[in-house]
């Protein structure tokens, strides 16, 4: 594709790439490279989260707000420090912060034993600031507790039997949410994900997520049960446990539902706060990118809302990611023009992984070659 006469406009707005680079640092690299081929282009760096992991440092960025670092419970109960941001009288808490996967080293990795209570206890300090909107970004967790430690966290009884994960729950004995549901009154709860997964079952949280976070078959049972045993003591009419999105972050958002919140997509709250509609404008052309481009992401995940929101405006769309696994076809009906992958342009596993920045940086001056033919 050759460009029309004078500076182009690239908007690159990737999320995270996991393990390796934050949005930011990815945003950056591609535009470091692109300058190696085309200085003169003007490159608009617009870094994303899904609602996981970079969730409060995106929205910082567009929104504004003072970040509150405190304190709380981590999901192996050490504590761990923590941010949310308050802009006007609404929080945006990242779950991940307090209970993410990369706060549990690979070796201890366990389901049954890690804990949400952390994320209550950010919810509630944000309450205490003032909050009357928690929007909470899940995605990226180590638990499957059901949200049974945020409960815990926000006053709901028996505390010491749900705040140790998972595992525990099949014991719980009866369950009073009375005093946390106290605790949140007058305040708007949203669960912000775009999983759609009901707590229970083989879609649940976890026969689908339980294996990421360290369950072997068995325990993937064990833990089913549990919640169900769980779910039975505080949602026995069944209404929330089916919801789509219950099952998110371990069965997090079936907490947030059982306190009278609702679940929002995550991508859709992200990409309009930081307005991409009107960044959209005048660009000749969208990267954005993740760390594995899969069929999952089709299902609408960040490089998907990116690339509809792009096509509406008429403006390509190129995805870069660690891994491509996904069909041109496949990616073409979902508005992606072309993907270009590390693994691919780096040779190896080893260097996409290890010297993220240096091969996206490559590969972005390489993509400018090809587009400005």
């Amino acid at each position: 594709m050759a460009w029309h006469t004078g500076a182009v406009r690239i908007l690159i707005a990737p999320d995270k790439f996991a393990g390796t680079l934050s949005a930011l640092e990815a945003a950056q690299a591609v535009a470091d490279g692109w300058h190696r081929t085309d200085p003169s282009a003007t490159t608009d760096l617009l870094p994303l989260s899904d609602g996981g992991p970079g969730f409060v440092e995106v929205l910082h960025t567009a929104l504004g707000g003072k970040v509150h670092r405190t304190e709380v419970t981590g999901p192996l109960g050490a504590p761990v420090t923590a941010e949310y941001l308050l802009d006007g009288d609404t929080a945006y808490v990242e779950s991940a912060q307090a209970c993410g996967l990369h706060l549990v080293p690979a070796g201890d990795r366990d389901p049954g034993r890690t804990t949400t209570r952390g994320v209550g206890e950010l919810v509630a300090h944000a309450v205490r600031s003032g909050a009357r909107t928690v929007v909470v970004g899940l995605g990226g967790s180590s638990t499957n507790d059901a949200g049974a430690g945020l409960l815990a966290a926000l006053g709901a009884t028996p505390a010491d039997r749900l705040g140790h994960g998972g595992g525990s729950l099949a014991d719980s004995g009866d369950v009073d949410l009375d005093a946390a549901r106290l605790a949140l009154e007058g305040v708007a709860l949203i669960a912000a994900t775009d999983v759609d997964n009901p707590l229970l079952g083989i879609h649940g949280a976890s026969a689908v997520f339980g294996p990421q976070k360290g369950a072997d078959p068995d325990q993937v049972q064990r833990l089913d049960a549990a919640l169900t045993a769980f779910a039975d003591r505080v949602d026995p009419g069944g209404a929330v446990r089916d919801t789509p999105g219950a099952g998110a972050a371990g069965g997090l958002g079936f907490a947030l539902l059982l306190l009278g919140g609702t679940v929002e997509s995550g991508i859709s709250r992200v990409l309009d706060s930081v307005r991409l509609t009107e960044r959209l404008s005048g660009a000749d052309l969208v990267i954005t990118g993740e760390g594995s481009f899969d069929s999952q992401s089709l299902r609408g995940k960040l490089p998907h809302g990116v690339a509809q929101a792009a096509n509406k405006h008429g403006v390509p769309c190129v995805v870069t990611a660690g891994a491509v696994k996904v069909g041109r076809a496949e990616a073409a009906a979902a508005g992606i023009t072309e993907t270009y992958s590390l693994v691919e342009s780096s040779g190896s596993v080893e260097a996409a992984m290890t010297r993220s920045a240096d091969e996206l940086r490559a590969l972005a001056a390489d993509i400018a070659r090809r587009w400005a033919r």
